[in-house]
């Protein structure tokens, strides 16, 4: 990476300050980009879900797994609800999408209520031994009384296919349908695909570990017996850890990132170890020399932080993962771009600063796939809410075992947002969406500047300096 002038180093910017200038290009198609995160975790697609309550859950890990990215889940879960989920994840199939099923004697509200679990849109219908008996989507729900059974209101005639079947031979079998489901050896649906999914699966690769299986991340923080809540994860069999603190350039950041870099040498574990967050190459360094072999850059960027306005801490997000790549790089590491990310180009910018890959948050926390439910506004639009995790509705969570005094006295320091409503995109309402959109600017910039991976792309970037009005120049403003 390089800027178009030099002076542009003595200022510190954020995403919004910088654009990528257009190269000779040999790279004739966005298909031949290779998003492949270089970072140790197995990441096909070189996204990150954070580990906030509100964006990580199993359904955003099993979705973003199965198409390349990974999900951290939150450190506020109990161990034991993380190996469960851990294990749920693991059970997933790595192409076919986890159905959502009901029986014929359900009624319609039962089949209103799953329905926004999923992207797919569709219910299906099985008898006592989950054989299918027919599929329901939410417009054969409309028009009847809530307590209708779904037996009067399903396609009796689904297709089902067996599940090795391959994506486009699915695909083409689909005709006009919305989805195929599909059975396992005992005729049993074990899992459903539409359209547009079995061309994603021609498209991403999933994330899989040595066994065939779908990866996930999870989080430890910083305070108790930080050994054992990581030999806990480690047993259960979490594919990344990541250390996590706000503020991770501190004596007990690096305290406890040592008593997991012992734990995982002594069980035998190769799982890579992130921890964060920091701004300056001496935090990548110190994080480094610690154990760790990604580090997470970004203090007070992220759409539910208020730290920078609360105290004056922080740093322009790009200045400071173009620094701490920089240091890793030295250090034989790399850096994960943690928040302020609104836009692709955003994307784009942190990789090309030298981030193997970049954190999602509140960007994703409008999705279907986010563990909150699904809420409608005044106007009737959906929506999920959201929060920070340094926020007063996050810390009573993680306190809950506290005293009431100290519980209390916690309240008081809020650096967050507690709630705030992410509407779901109409165009792009699921996870997915979001990722084919973002990749699909990444791809783009890719060729824009003539790089066949994320490791060329970093090479090969120019970047200049643009104004408020350079930048607003560049958004759609069309009537």
């Amino acid at each position: 990476m390089r800027f178009l002038d030099d002076r542009a180093r003595a200022t510190d910017l954020t995403y919004d300050d910088v654009f990528l200038v257009p190269r000779r290009s040999s790279v004739a198609s966005r298909f031949d980009v290779d998003l492949s995160a270089t970072d140790g975790t197995g990441s096909t697609v070189p996204l990150v879900a954070a580990n906030m309550t509100a964006v990580a859950g199993r359904r955003m890990a099993e979705t973003l797994a199965r198409r390349g990215a990974l999900t951290v889940l939150p450190q506020d879960v109990a161990p034991e609800a993380v190996a469960e989920i851990i294990g749920w994840i693991k059970s997933r199939h790595p192409v076919w999408d986890t159905p959502l099923t009901l029986q014929t004697g359900d009624a319609v509200a039962d089949a209103l209520n799953l329905l926004p679990k999923r992207a797919h849109g569709t219910v299906a219908v099985v008898d006592e031994g989950g054989r299918p008996v027919g599929t329901v989507s939410e417009q054969a729900c409309q028009g009847v009384d809530r307590f209708t059974r779904l037996s009067d209101v399903l396609d009796p005639a689904p297709l089902t296919l067996p599940l090795d079947t391959p994506p486009r031979e699915v695909f083409e079998a689909l005709g006009g349908r919305r989805a195929a489901l599909g059975l396992d050896d005992g005729g049993r649906v074990a899992g459903l695909l539409t359209g547009l999914g079995a061309i994603r699966a021609g498209i991403y690769d999933p994330a899989l570990d040595d066994h065939g299986r779908l990866r996930t991340a999870a989080a430890i923080g910083i305070n108790g017996d930080v050994a054992v809540k990581a030999k806990a994860l480690l047993d259960a069999g979490v594919d990344t850890l990541v250390v996590d603190t706000a503020h991770g350039h501190q004596d007990k950041m690096l305290d406890a990132l040592r008593a997991v870099r012992r734990v995982a040498t002594e069980v035998g574990s190769t799982v890579p170890v992130a921890a964060g967050n920091v701004v300056t190459a001496e935090g990548v360094a110190d994080l480094a020399e610690a154990g760790a072999d990604i580090v997470k850059v970004g203090v007070g960027p992220g759409a539910m932080c208020t730290t920078r306005m609360m105290t004056g801490v922080g740093r322009p997000q790009f200045s400071a993962v173009a620094e701490c790549s920089a240091a890793a790089r030295e250090h034989g590491v790399v850096v994960w771009a943690d928040g302020g990310v609104r836009h692709p180009r955003d994307v784009a910018l942190a990789l090309a600063a030298g981030a193997s890959s970049v954190m999602i948050g509140s960007w994703l926390a409008g999705t279907y796939e986010s563990p909150g439910d699904l809420l409608r506004d005044e106007h009737g639009r959906p929506y999920k809410e959201s929060f920070g995790m340094a926020s007063k509705r996050a810390v009573s969570a993680r306190t809950r075992g506290d005293n009431t005094f100290d519980r209390a006295r916690k309240a008081l320091f809020e650096e967050g947002i507690s709630s705030s409503r992410q509407r779901l995109d109409p165009d792009r309402p699921g996870v997915e969406d979001v990722l084919d959109e973002i990749c699909s600017g990444v791809r783009s910039a890719c060729t824009y500047a003539g790089a066949r991976s994320l490791e060329e792309l970093h090479e090969r970037a120019v970047l200049g300096v643009q104004t408020a009005a350079g930048f607003t120049e560049g958004t759609p403003h069309g009537g």
